[in-house]
């Protein structure tokens, strides 16, 4: 057997993404470790988990830092590292004709922290890192910086939705409130948008009449215990392959997209 893979986990609430993860790989479904669980909120849940786990945890507390930053800018330092033009150049998390103090603002306190939750994952080697319920945007400060090779993507997300529908916080609630006949969930990698990284598996259900937003979350969040571990054991296996693809229309217009192929288990 291939040796294991390590696995980061960001989370900031009650981390049962992450409990599925953790059960995967003791029981062997995947072969990987989990190297360290890491938050934005010291009082998440998902750290007793960690604790429970013998896993090494750590949080940065990114409320605190956005206080202390909107209080008196000076007290706090932007990372050595940082350049502004190019950070808001890369990003699609907010449009650069915003309101730019509220850009500014936005960019210059996730940088501060991203530095923050670098440091503090620094002592832990990495092979995938996982948001398993982050509540937290990534700015292309910490991306750059985590994805050292651009065409093998190394940071994977699950969304409560079928992506590109309905990014955001609430893809459960917006499907139930949009009237969809079908919900799900979506695995992906992250890139420098909103929830719009190359899709890696999606699971879907259908929507009831008598269906309600807590049914249709129950639901989704049974399907994530099950893809979210299924994508993983898929990169700690090397079958995920991160392509740029380019489809001719037949107006003549030309499209490019980047995919993920998945390739045939190793025999």
């Amino acid at each position: 057997m291939e040796n294991k893979i390590r696995i980061g986990a960001l989370i900031s609430g009650g981390g049962s993404n992450l409990q599925a993860i953790i059960d995967s790989c003791e029981n062997g479904q995947i072969n990987a470790e989990l190297a360290f669980v890491g938050s934005d909120n010291p009082r998440a849940d998902g750290l007793k988990r960690a604790a429970n786990c013998k896993i090494p945890s750590f949080t940065v507390d990114y409320a605190s830092i956005i206080g202390k930053f909107k209080a008196d800018p000076s007290l706090t330092q932007l990372p050595g590292d940082f350049d502004y033009d190019d950070i808001l150049a890369k990003q699609s998390l907010v449009l650069s004709q915003d309101d730019s103090d509220k850009v500014k603002f936005f960019l210059f306190t996730r940088a501060i922290a991203e530095d923050k939750l670098l440091d503090e994952m620094e002592p832990y080697p990495f092979d995938l890192l996982v948001l398993a319920g982050f509540m937290r945007n990534l700015t292309p400060y910490f991306i750059d910086r985590v994805n050292r090779d651009r065409n093998n993507p190394r940071i994977m997300n699950i969304h409560p939705a079928l992506l590109p529908a309905f990014p955001g916080v609430d893809g459960y609630g917006d499907s139930f409130r949009y009237g969809c006949k079908v919900a799900g969930c979506t695995v992906h990698f992250i890139d420098y948008g909103e929830d719009t990284g190359p899709i890696i598996g999606q699971r879907a259900f259908p929507i009831a009449p008598d269906d309600t937003i807590d049914s249709i979350r129950k639901r989704g969040l049974n399907l994530e215990w099950e893809l979210y571990p299924e994508c993983i054991r898929m990169f700690a296996e090397g079958r995920l392959k991160t392509v740029k693809k380019t489809f001719r229309l037949n107006n003549g217009r030309t499209v490019q997209r980047t995919i993920v192929e998945i390739l045939p288990p190793a025999r």
